[in-house]
């Protein structure tokens, strides 16, 4: 099973409230910027996003987007600063961690972002 890719600005500068969003995924869609479409920093958007998907699919999606919204809100709780706060999300940090290993979600081990916690 593969995301589907959207290209759509308009969308993600709609979403874009605290900080400018290059991508996101919403099972099961990988929406991304258009100037990315075929790029080096395409192909590590998709992978970063991919990962995204898959942890989805091992938390169902309410689970996924529950558990992703907690750890935010914990973790603005801890720093006190929105960037600090996303990026220490444990499914930022595996996907973070492994954006540019363009094989790592065929090597990747279910709920690997547990070891990001």
């Amino acid at each position: 099973m593969k995301p589907i890719e959207i290209y759509n600005d308009k969308f993600l500068n709609a979403i874009s409230w605290f900080m400018r969003v290059g991508g996101i995924s919403l099972f099961p869609f990988i929406i991304m910027r258009e100037y990315k479409k075929g790029t080096p920093g395409g192909q590590r958007t998709v992978n970063h996003e991919t990962i995204h998907f898959w942890q989805t699919l091992e938390l169902g999606i309410i689970g996924f987007y529950f558990l992703y919204v907690l750890f935010w809100l914990k973790n603005l709780l801890v720093y006190r600063n929105l960037d600090k706060a996303y990026y220490e999300i444990p499914f930022e940090r595996e996907a973070y961690k492994n954006q540019e290993n363009l094989i790592y979600i065929k090597e990747r081990k279910a709920y690997a972002w547990l070891w990001y916690v």
